[in-house]
C-alpha cells in the first residue's frame, strides 16, 4: 500500500462506539499510521428501526469526546475524521435528518441494509427464495433510498455525502444462497447511479468482501465501469473494518478497478466538504 503514490483515506470503519465492534479507536489510528494513510474516518452506526434501537445506542458526547482526544495526539499526523453510518429507514426520515443537523460531522454515509421491512443479512429472507429476485427487491430499496436523497437534494444543501456498499446484498446472496445476481440487474442499478449522480452522492467502493475471500468489492467492476460512462468521476473507498487490522484491507485492489474504469479522483470529506484526491500510480 506505501507503493502507491496518493493520499488515501480509509472512510468507512467502526470502533467500540458502534453495537456491532469492539475495537479501540486508539488501535484503529495505529494501524492507519502504520499503513502510511493520510487519514481515516470513524462512520459509527446509527440505526433506527425499532428492532435495532434497544441494541444500537449512539452516544454523541463519548464518540465526540473520543475523536477530539484522537485528535489531540494525532492530529499532525493523519487527518482523523469524525462520521457516522445512516441506516435508510423511510418511515424515520424526519428524525434522521434532525440528528444529522444537529450534530457535527465530517462524513455522512447512507446504507441500506433493510429491504421491504426485513433485514437483508438474515439467512431466513433467503431461504427458499429466488435469490435473484431477493436480488432484485434489495436494489429497488437501495434506488428508492437514493431517490430520497435526489428529492432532498432539490431544496437544500446535501444531507448525506455517500450511498455506502451499493450492493450489499451480494455478500448474504453468496453466503446463504451460494450465488450472485447483481449483474442481471444492472438497469436497476444504472438507475441508481444516475440518482446518486442527480443527488450529489458519492458511491462508496467497499472492500469488506474482498477480505472474505469474495471476487470484488461493494459494488465491483462492471457498476464502477457504468458509474464512469454515466459521467461519474470520483469514488469514496471504505473498508468497512470492524477491527484495527481490517483498515485498509482491499485498497489496491478497489484503486486498480477505479483505474479500470477511467474513475480519476477518491472522494474526500472534511467538515462535510468534498475534494478530490487524484488516483495515481
Amino acid at each position: 500500500m506505501k507503493a502507491v503514490c496518493m493520499k488515501l483515506f480509509d472512510q468507512h470503519l467502526h470502533s467500540r462506539h458502534s453495537f456491532d465492534s469492539h475495537a479501540e479507536p486508539e488501535d484503529n489510528v495505529r494501524r492507519a499510521l502504520e499503513l502510511g494513510l493520510a487519514g481515516l474516518s470513524f462512520t459509527e452506526h446509527y440505526d433506527t428501526h425499532p428492532d435495532e434501537t434497544p441494541d444500537c445506542v449512539f452516544d454523541e458526547n463519548a464518540y465526540a469526546d473520543t475523536i477530539a482526544q484522537l485528535r489531540d495526539q494525532h492530529a499532525s499526523k493523519l487527518f482523523i475524521g469524525k462520521g457516522v453510518e445512516i441506516d435508510y429507514q423511510a418511515d424515520n426520515m424526519d428524525a434522521i435528518i434532525a440528528f444529522i443537523e444537529r450534530n457535527q460531522f465530517d462524513i455522512v454515509l447512507l446504507s441500506v441494509h433493510w429491504s421491504e421491512g426485513q433485514p437483508i443479512h438474515k439467512q431466513e429472507i433467503w431461504r427458499d427464495r429466488d435469490p435473484s429476485d431477493v436480488t432484485r427487491r434489495y436494489l429497488l430499496s437501495v434506488l428508492e433510498a437514493a431517490r430520497h436523497c435526489e428529492r432532498l437534494h432539490r431544496d437544500r444543501p446535501r444531507v448525506f455525502d455517500v450511498l455506502g456498499h451499493l450492493d450489499f446484498c451480494k455478500r448474504y446472496s453468496d453466503r446463504f444462497a451460494g450465488s450472485m445476481h447483481i449483474e442481471e440487474h444492472m438497469d436497476v442499478i444504472e438507475d441508481i447511479l444516475t440518482t446518486c449522480l442527480a443527488a450529489d452522492i458519492v458511491p462508496e467502493v467497499n472492500t469488506s468482501t474482498l477480505r472474505n475471500d469474495m471476487p470484488d468489492p461493494m459494488p465491483g467492476p462492471a457498476t464502477i465501469k457504468r458509474y464512469a460512462e454515466l459521467g461519474g468521476t470520483m469514488m469514496c473507498v471504505g473498508s468497512d473494518a470492524h477491527i484495527a487490522n481490517d483498515i485498509g484491507a482491499g485498497f489496491n485492489r478497489a484503486l486498480n478497478m477505479l483505474r479500470a474504469a477511467d474513475i480519476e479522483q477518491l472522494a474526500v470529506f472534511q467538515s462535510r466538504k468534498r475534494q478530490g484526491e487524484p488516483i495515481t500510480e
